[in-house]
């Protein structure tokens, strides 16, 4: 009998860091290519932002991280928060629609349950 096949991906839960919105978003991840980069480039297309914005990422509710190796232990549905860059003193708080967003699925978003 052969073994079930183990699950390939990680599925972080990643927001922005915001006062007025603390929803959260399920990316995919495939194992093979946990990195940093990677987590910070899904993210950011995701969740419509630019990469050059953000300043840290933090897994809630208080770690920092910093390289590839954090990111690697991170579990499945693991809360990750991306902490953008102060424009001034104040905290860049755009957050685009979700229709001015790449990675936007239109089909997914008329769908009813």
């Amino acid at each position: 009998m052969a073994e079930p096949e183990q699950d390939v991906r990680e599925k972080p839960a990643v927001r922005i860091q915001n006062p007025k919105e603390n929803d959260f978003i399920e990316i995919e991840l495939n194992r093979q290519e946990l990195s940093y980069q990677n987590l910070l480039k899904v993210s950011c297309c995701e969740l419509g932002i630019n990469p050059e914005q953000v300043e840290k990422i933090r897994k809630l509710p208080n770690t920092l991280l910093r390289k590839d190796k954090d990111i690697r232990r991170l579990q499945n549905f693991q809360e990750v928060e991306l902490i953008l860059m102060k424009n001034g003193t104040k905290l860049v708080e755009y957050t685009p629609s979700l229709t001015e967003k790449p990675c936007y699925n239109s089909n997914a978003a008329k769908m009813t349950y």
